[in-house]
């Protein structure tokens, strides 16, 4: 699982050579340098949720449970919810004048 996931994220990235890659039971950790993040979450998160779909999917075939994780450059979770909404979700506010 590790070797697709780096593929996949090898070549969604400009700075390859930060790539980190890490599996410790059942669960892949994607790190990659700071500018690139926004390529493996994309809009709404949708490429990271594409990316848990093929991982999952490639889990199932061989028996295996597999979940993606994405670091952020502070070493903490990426957060994207199953919805595929990416960052920390904050109300919404509105200017109209009053």
């Amino acid at each position: 699982m590790k070797e697709l996931v780096k593929y996949i994220v090898a070549e969604l990235v400009d700075d390859q050579d930060a790539i980190v890659i890490t599996e410790e039971e059942g669960v892949i950790k994607i790190s990659v340098a700071q500018k690139d993040m926004g390529k493996i979450i994309g809009k709404q998160g949708r490429i990271a949720k594409a990316i848990r779909t093929v991982v999952r999917a490639a889990g199932l075939k061989n028996g295996v449970k597999v979940n993606v994780d994405i670091l952020e450059a502070d070493g903490g979770v990426a957060a994207v919810a199953a919805d595929g909404v990416a960052g920390a979700v904050e109300a919404e506010t509105r200017d109209d004048g009053e």
